[in-house]
């Protein structure tokens, strides 16, 4: 088997919306937050999703609080700074994708359509997607494209023939969400089996318990893997683990099979993102 090197990404801030219970602590400040970011990093973790959030962890669309908690993990760390163009539909297209505003920001999340989210639908038209990578591209932020049904794959195949996205894409298989596709061995292998030649992709398991689905996609061929808040909170079901404990165990996991945790560097060789 060929030794691969595998991205950790982590999101360390569970959405405001999802019940955090009490054996962990959600890093919402800002200062909290930058600690935790640069303990991942000498984890393992080579890349960090963030959201624009303030003090509270309220997603906004003002950048203080953003920009300095940048600031803070710059002090001490080349992490890899991913901003988010998901969260609250209800927030304007250009509050959404604030973070790629920020010029330290070197990829964003790019969500590629509508789905049903809990209770609620999760708004992504063709509009709003054009709309954010025309941005990206001006901003010379890398899109992580976020794949919730496997009817996404074609809207990627043709904005790409559109010239809105450009190659290598880099997909992210989001999977768990309630009313989008579970978090099973079989839809990662039909979401693998749609991409276009060249491809490269990684897994975010919402809800996850444990990492048994992470350890189908390395097997599978993913190079990262997510962990974090944002995601789960536990390494195996009812075992509660910070976040540099849960990218300690994703790093364990790469190595005992078989495989070598990816550098920042190698990180953005991976993805092809320009150092800043």
């Amino acid at each position: 088997m060929q030794r691969k090197k595998i991205i950790i990404a982590v999101a360390p801030v569970a959405h405001m919306e999802k019940q955090v219970p009490p054996q962990v602590t959600n890093p919402v400040d800002p200062k909290r937050l930058a600690a935790e970011t640069i303990a991942c990093w000498k984890a393992g973790a080579s890349l960090v999703h963030l959201h624009v959030r303030d003090e509270t962890g309220k997603q906004v669309g003002d950048l203080g609080v953003f920009s300095h908690t940048i600031d803070m993990i710059r002090a001490e760390s080349d992490i890899i700074i991913q901003g988010s163009t998901g969260g609250v539909s209800t927030l304007s297209l250009e509050d959404r994708s604030k973070s790629v505003n920020e010029p330290r920001v070197q990829m964003a999340s790019l969500n590629m359509g509508s789905t049903n989210f809990g209770d609620g639908v999760y708004i992504n038209t063709w509009d709003d997607i054009r709309y954010w990578a025309v941005k990206m591209k001006k901003f010379d932020v890398a899109p992580e494209l976020e794949i919730f049904d496997l009817s996404m794959i074609n809207t990627i195949v043709t904005l790409a023939e559109e010239g809105v996205l450009d190659h290598p894409l880099h997909f992210n298989f989001s999977l768990g969400f309630k009313g989008a596709l579970p978090a099973t061995a079989d839809n990662l292998f039909r979401l693998k089996q749609a991409l276009p030649p060249g491809s490269s992709w990684s897994l975010l398991h919402e809800g996850m318990e444990d990492f048994s689905l992470l350890g189908v996609a390395i097997g599978s061929g993913a190079s990262a893997i997510r962990v974090g808040y944002e995601d789960g909170f536990t390494i195996r079901a009812g075992k509660y683990a910070t976040n540099v404990e849960l990218v300690t165990h994703a790093a364990m996991l790469i190595t005992a099979m078989g495989h070598e945790v990816a550098t920042v560097e190698e990180a953005r060789s991976l993805l092809q993102i320009a150092k800043r």
